[in-house]
Order: structure tokens, then sequence, then C-alpha cells
């Protein structure tokens, strides 16, 4: 197993800057502005040959227990305990505050190992810093600069002794585009089963104040994320990992996300654009909508968006609890969803409450549903079968006194389910019949819920580069 490192700190002294450093890409948000990170934030860590988890962490600050702040200081401490060991991180351009002398004492009082970091040390202006980071009583204070890279052999050096025997583990393969296997007694391809020990990426995205967090902290059983009744409290993506009933699932939290128009603020920005790459990485999204006011226009554009990126889609309605004629509002809510959202026609409707946990066994039945379907992939056979029908009773119109011909259909990939079908003329196939074959796709293979994709490509003509005969 390897070791588990929590970044302590007041805020803005550079923790965020060091996680991402040491994860090596640009996940946690980084902003000059104080208190940008909320929630604790976990990632997959290197310096050098030295692998460990890294917890990222918001600032340290003394507050009332039942303000924001005082809530976000229980999420840092809550990391403190489970680490093996704390960076704990000054700003050696600033120097040592009483803020720093009194969470050193906190760290002091845990008991767990503890490597004081000087940040900021480049050039001269950090020197008085780093000498007085002494006088905080943890040891040799490691001096380095997150932003410039600078100082992280001895950050490796200090680390060093934490080190643990790694397990051997299982490696992943995430390659879905391989051949179908084939009957040996028919030679046809037959469906592959689903491969049950890959957790899957779901997302939680949905309007600020539609109770993502809360609906996570339920599943978990703990208050792993942040909550409140202020909007937009979740900044950062962040991912846990849960099992249910025996299926690993990795869940990404997300911050709200409000109208462009009304996105002012550049830190907003920088949380809305990390729910889009939420999005884009997740392989199911749960859209969370608020049943008292559900499919306004910036739930329809997050759906579309979902369809135009290839997740898997499901629709949770929150704050079920409220409803007091069910079977009415839900008829109701499955109209509105077939007119307004045609492009992910079938998409599963889960009423739930993700204060009192109602809902979520359906919710999470219909996301593995979804999940299955999303990731199917039609034999070639049955599709050629398919498709003779359709160009048996309803075959493509002329175009220009010249009927284009389909000779050929395949599926060369799942994720979302992808389909090529050879042609005559792909330029001159109307809008209209692509979206016909791939209604009737939807319908024969029962493929609802997710976005399909259809690609057409010009069959080669073997007579074309012979030379004629006379």
């Amino acid at each position: 197993m390897t070791f588990t490192v929590a970044i302590i700190g007041r805020p803005n002294v550079g923790k965020s800057t060091l996680f991402n450093r040491l994860v090596g890409q640009k996940i946690a948000i980084v902003d000059d502005t104080p208190g940008v990170t909320r929630d604790r934030r976990p990632g997959e860590a290197r310096i050098g040959d030295l692998y460990f988890t890294i917890i990222d962490t918001a600032g340290l600050e003394n507050a009332d227990p039942d303000s924001l702040e005082g809530r976000m200081r229980a999420q840092t401490e809550m990391a403190i305990e489970e680490a093996d060991v704390s960076l704990f991180l000054i700003d050696a351009r600033v120097g040592v505050t009483p803020v720093d002398e009194h969470f050193a004492e906190l760290l002091r009082r845990v008991g767990k190992p503890v490597v004081l970091v000087a940040n900021k040390a480049e050039g001269k202006l950090g020197e008085n810093g780093v000498l007085e980071a002494y006088a905080l009583g943890l040891g040799e204070p490691v001096a380095l600069s997150a932003e410039h890279g600078e100082g992280m052999a001895d950050l490796f050096a200090a680390l060093l002794p934490f080190e643990r025997e790694e397990e051997e583990g299982d490696v992943e393969d995430d390659d879905f585009d391989a051949p179908l296997p084939i009957d040996p007694e028919t030679g046809e391809e037959i469906e592959a089963p689903l491969d049950l020990t890959r957790p899957i990426k779901v997302a939680i995205v949905g309007r600020p104040n539609a109770g993502k967090s809360t609906l996570i902290n339920t599943m978990l059983g703990e208050d792993r994320l942040l909550v409140g009744p202020e909007a937009g409290i979740t900044r950062d993506s962040i991912s846990v990992d849960w099992t249910w009933n025996d299926r690993r699932i990795k869940l990404f939290d997300t911050a709200g996300m409000r109208k462009k128009a009304r996105v002012e603020t550049k830190l907003e920005k920088l949380s809305v654009g990390d729910s889009l790459r939420a999005i884009r990485f997740a392989e199911v999204v749960v859209l969370m909508l608020d049943v008292t006011i559900p499919f306004e226009k910036q739930d329809l554009q997050i759906a579309d968006l979902v369809a135009r990126e290839g997740r898997a889609l499901v629709i949770a309605f929150n704050k079920w609890d409220l409803v007091e004629d069910r079977q009415a509002k839900m008829a109701e809510l499955r109209e509105m969803a077939e007119r307004l959202l045609p492009q992910v026609r079938g998409v599963p409707l889960v009423p739930l409450s993700g204060l009192t946990g109602s809902g979520i066994d359906k919710l999470m039945s219909e996301l593995l549903k979804v999940y299955a379907t999303w990731n199917r992939r039609i034999p070639t056979a049955a599709l050629n079968r398919w498709l003779a029908s359709v160009l048996e009773h309803h075959p493509p119109p002329a175009v220009s006194g010249r009927r284009v011909k389909l000779r050929y259909m395949t599926q060369p990939k799942a994720r979302p389910p992808t389909f090529v079908a050879f042609c005559s003329r792909p330029e001159a196939l109307p809008d209209a019949y692509t979206r016909y074959l791939l209604n009737g796709i939807r319908e024969t293979f029962k493929l609802n819920a997710v976005p399909l994709r259809l690609q057409l490509r010009k069959g080669e003509n073997p007579f074309e580069h012979k030379a004629k005969k006379r």
C-alpha cells in the first residue's frame, strides 16, 4: 500500500499549487483569492520513483464551527486524521504568523508525523521566512517553490521514510474497441460480457443548490463533502470511491453550473470548467434536478451537453419528499422529458431524496442498466439483417434522380454506441433518413437513454482504378 499525505496550512500559502505540481496535472483550481479550496481532494502523486496519495485541503482558519469556514476546517481536520503524514505549509515570504503558530500546536497535539514546508522560498525574499520556520518546533523546514518546482528533491528526501511496500494490483484495460468474440458453432460475432471489475465513473451534475453533495454524503454514510444552505459551496470536482452491491463506483461531485450570462467571476468560470471536464471524463452522468422547479433552461442545456459529449445520462429529481401527489407529478415529468429532451429518448427518471436516502437504490439500478447499454456492441450480422429489412420497407429517397444505395453497416466501437454505414453517396443522404436509421437502431436493439452516433462512408468501387477495356 502507498502512504497518504495531507497538505495543511492557512489560506493562500500555495497548497493547491503544490497539489497540482505533485499530481502532474492542473486538477485543483488555483487563484489568488484566499479560500478557493473548500473540500478535501485526493490525488495520486509522484516525486521521482516515490508514489503516494496526496490530499488537498481547505485553508485552516479560526471560525465558528457552524459557519462555512468552520465546516471547511472540520473537513481539513478529517484529512489530518486520515493521512499518514501532513505537509504543513507556510508562506516563506510572509514568515511565521500567529495563525501558523496556532495550527502548528494543533498538529503537534494530533501526534502524527509532520513535514514542515516553507513554500514560495525562491529568491532572497523567502530566506528569512525559512529561518523563522524553525521556531514552530516541527523540525527542519523544507524550502521549496511549488510554482516553479524548486526544492522537490528535498521534499522527496523528507517523504521517503514514510514509503511502504505497495501491493501488486490488477492493471486496468481501457481498450473497449477490441473485436467482438466469434461463436465457434455459427461463426458469427456475439456480444461480449461486460467487465464487472472496473469502477464506473459517475459525475453528479446540476444547477447550484440542487443537492449534489448532500446526495453523495448520504450514499457514503458520512460527511465526506462540504454541504450547507449556501449556494455554490462546491468549487472543485471531488472524486470519492464507493461500493454498491459489490460494484465499484467512483463518484464525482461537481460545482453547480449556472447560465453563462450569470457567471461573472473568474473563480466561478474555473469551477464551471472543472465541472465540464468531469462530464467529459465520466461514463455515466446523473443530472440532479430540483423537483420543485424541474427542467429549467439550464437543466436542458446541461442534458444536451451530456448527450453531445457522448455520455450515458440518468435524471434524478431531488427533494421528492416534498411532493404530495407523486403519481400525477411523475406523469407530468415523463411528459416533459419526452417533449423537451428528444435527443436522449427513454432516459431514466428517478425520484429521490438526497437528505433521507430514499430512491438511491432505484437510482443505482437504473444507472447500471444505462451503463450496460452504453457499453453494448451489436454483432455485425444482426445489424445487417436489420438493415436489409429497413431497406426493403423504406429505402433511401432518390436525390437528384439517383437513389442512394446503403450496402453495409457495422459498429466499430461502443461508449457511446457508434455505427458506420457504407453507402454510394454519403453526402446526398438526407439528415431525416439518418435520424430514421438511428431511431430504428435505438428501438430495435433497446439502446434507450444513451446517445448514438452514425457515420456515413463511401464504399470503395473495385473498378474505379482499372482501365476500361475496349
